[in-house]
């Protein structure tokens, strides 16, 4: 798979944690002009002040490559950004965080970092008021099943797949914005949404109709990483020396506190009946910083064990 790291040590450029607080990493090079690099971020992403503040975060770490300024690219969905970057169209998108999967490591240059220590795969479900009854009393997956609750998630998400293999219902549309019109269609019961990103969703939505629903928490392993197009080392070996350097001064702790304690608190994940779901397509890149980072998150401290790369059986 074609993240950074496996990339550099087939050039042989390990990048251990050491030498990246110390060097510049010659896949990118010194910058000598004055002139800011732009760079364009998927506007999912861009809108997001998580998101696009632990990129600000990774970019300032690396003041030897030069300025920047940070662009939200055209609005397009989570499927035409991906192929944008995969053929290397740097005028539309040139960085997108989004969920892991193996072929997106193939097909892009991923930086294995999860930038929210895998909260990602902690979901939730955004549901509405009036079918806040289909919730109630489900203690086992089985239940979830029997009672028929339909999840809605985007047509390119990974998270299809998964939840499909561990004998869910899913409804797909392609559009973000319209899966919420979807849910509150009746379309779907369950809109499942990272605990890491579901109250800044709710506050983009502004709508009193749209609840979370407060018993369940679904977990799998899907780590959420920074995405480059493969032509794009510079740029990726960047992003990737800056988090490492956050990671080792503590400043990527203070980001997650910032971003992430309050939603997790409030959410009461520890009093949650949660249903470990498997990935069957468990990206292989979840080793190294990657990996220490999201064993020391404080929901899985709270959870336990992280849930196995196998379906659920059906209990």
């Amino acid at each position: 798979m074609r993240s950074i790291r496996l990339l550099l040590a087939s050039l042989g450029q390990a990048l251990p944690v050491a030498v990246a607080l110390i060097l510049p990493v010659q896949a990118a090079p010194l910058a000598d002009s004055q002139i800011p690099q732009q760079i364009i971020l998927w506007y999912r992403n861009y809108d997001s002040p998580a998101i696009q503040a632990l990129l600000d975060l990774a970019l300032t770490k690396t003041p030897e490559y030069g300025s920047y300024t940070l662009k939200r690219s055209p609005e397009m969905n989570q499927g035409r950004a991906l192929r944008e970057l995969a053929n290397n169209n740097s005028r539309a998108v040139q960085v997108a965080n989004v969920a892991a999967s193996p072929e997106r490591e193939d097909d892009l240059l991923a930086v294995t970092i999860p930038i929210d220590g895998g909260l990602l795969g902690y979901r939730v479900c955004v549901t509405t008021r009036d079918m806040l009854p289909r919730f109630k009393g489900i203690t086992r997956l089985a239940d979830v099943r029997e009672r028929h609750i339909r999840f809605g998630q985007g047509r390119h998400w990974p998270d299809t797949r998964i939840l499909e293999a561990n004998g869910l219902d899913v409804v797909t549309h392609p559009g973000f914005e319209t899966l919420f019109d979807m849910l509150e269609g009746g379309r779907f019961e369950c809109f499942a949404r990272g605990v890491s990103e579901v109250y800044y969703d709710l506050a983009l939505r502004r709508d009193e109709n749209l609840v979370i629903e407060p018993n369940l928490l679904f977990t799998y392993t899907m780590p959420n990483y920074f995405f480059v197009g493969r032509q794009d080392i510079g740029l990726a070996v960047r992003i990737q020396l800056g988090l490492e350097r956050a990671i080792a001064d503590g400043s990527f702790a203070e980001f997650m506190n910032t971003y992430y304690t309050q939603p997790i608190e409030a959410l009461n994940l520890s009093g949650r009946h949660v249903f470990h779901l498997g990935n069957p397509w468990l990206p292989g890149g979840m080793q190294g910083v990657g990996k220490d980072v999201l064993q020391n998150t404080k929901v899985r401290v709270h959870l336990g064990e992280e849930p196995g790369a196998r379906p659920s059986p059906n209990d």
